[in-house]
């Protein structure tokens, strides 16, 4: 079928990586690249040998022309941007110069604000419309899944939908006092910034933590989760038919945002560069220096995820209510592709948004969100690739 250029070589492209593998019949050849190529390259020798034939280079996300020179030679179907949400931008003007199709799984973010907004990526619609190539943004869970689910809410059981509130829990154990689950600068980034949800056609900010429930998830049990502003809602909100509110909410036990607080209270979150003996650092970068590499706590996670979305809104004249979600195993995940659960949660989606751009599924010129798309393929991938979803439709709404 094609070529892909995966861009990135962390937890969740390690999992890509191995989906690719497994989907040889679709993905023939992928050329892993990174800035540090011996890590492409452990992964090479891990997986050679299959009917895909998989090359490596070293490249810098941040160098659009060092992309640019990247497809040139290997002349991908799609480039699947796994590296930074700092080297979106980069990578799409890469794209746009060599008319390569292009999927991510988060949305840009400029280093020196801790702001999750489309409108940087939104603004290239027109271009790579001209370009004939397609933008597939957001294709992990959440966003990801998340907005599949919601497309396939909109499509299957509601005329309209008026309230969805996405939950994202993991009930896994790595046996640390203190780690994340992904890149640490991001994962702080984003639970240390103010929280935000969608109502009535404006925003509503709150406080950094400040709306907790507690809910009964399916298979995992009571959880702490806390609202968060997330990236998806923006996308939502334009495209799902009758939306009144949206909310995000992710779960953290007491021990995480005890750790947190206290590493926030004394400035190592800080994203503000510092002097230290003459030289400037930022905080939170030194941080994730001292932090237990995300990769390494797949082999120690026990325990399970469950990432889903409840739907409240009209079907016919008669209100009604549905919960869809997947549960993933962590010590499952490693079995398969050494990597826990979240990089997992992560990892297939991307395949499968890479697969339908490559194969003509979900192919049209611009830049879309990808709920913007037929999700019937990608739920059926999903089952086949290993994220099974279920379905529930009379939950528990959360107040």
């Amino acid at each position: 079928m094609g070529k892909a250029l995966i861009i990135g070589c962390g937890g969740v492209a390690g999992v890509t990586i191995h989906k690719c593998c497994q989907n040889s019949d679709v993905f023939e050849e992928i050329m892993i690249a990174s800035r540090t190529k011996s890590k492409c390259d452990v992964l090479k020798a891990k997986l050679d040998g299959g009917k895909t034939k998989i090359h490596t280079a070293q490249v810098d996300a941040d160098n659009t022309q060092e992309v640019i020179d990247l497809i040139n030679s290997f002349k991908p179907d799609v480039v699947i941007n796994l590296a930074l949400p700092y080297q979106d931008l980069t990578i799409m003007d890469a794209c746009l110069a060599t008319k390569t199709h292009y999927v991510d799984t988060a949305n840009y973010e400029p280093l020196d604000d801790a702001k999750f907004e489309y409108k940087w990526q939104w603004a290239y619609r027109e271009r790579f419309k001209e370009a004939g190539i397609t933008a597939l943004l957001g294709s992990g869970f959440d966003p990801g899944v998340t907005g599949v689910f919601s497309a396939f809410a909109q499509k299957h059981y509601f005329d309209e939908i008026h309230y969805l509130d996405i939950l994202d829990a993991n009930a896994g154990d790595h046996g640390y006092p203190f780690a994340t689950n992904f890149n640490p600068e991001i994962n702080i980034r984003e639970v240390t910034a103010n929280g935000s949800y969608w109502e009535d056609g404006t925003w509503v900010e709150t406080e950094p933590l400040e709306i907790k429930r507690e809910y009964d998830f399916p298979v995992i049990g009571k959880k702490d989760m806390y609202l968060l502003h997330h990236e998806e809602l923006e996308s939502l909100a334009l495209n799902l038919k009758g939306i009144k509110r949206i909310r995000f909410f992710m779960t953290f036990g007491q021990s995480y945002i005890t750790h947190l607080k206290c590493l926030e209270n004394v400035g190592m979150t800080s994203i503000e560069p510092i002097d230290y003996n003459g030289m400037q650092i930022v905080p939170l970068q030194f941080l994730k220096a001292v932090l237990p590499d995300p990769a390494s706590l797949g082999p120690r996670t026990k325990g399970k995820t469950n990432i889903g979305c409840i739907f409240k809104g009209i079907k016919d004249g008669k209100e009604r209510t549905y919960y869809i979600y997947n549960v993933c195993d962590h010590e499952e995940s490693y079995k398969e592709v050494q990597s826990q659960a979240i990089s997992y949660t992560t990892g297939v989606p991307a395949m499968i948004g890479a697969m339908l751009v490559m194969n003509g599924t979900w192919q049209k010129p611009g830049v879309y969100n990808v709920e913007e798309f037929d999700p019937d393929p990608f739920m059926e991938a999903l089952n086949k690739w290993g994220l099974p979803w279920v379905e529930d439709f009379n939950p528990t709404l959360v107040d």
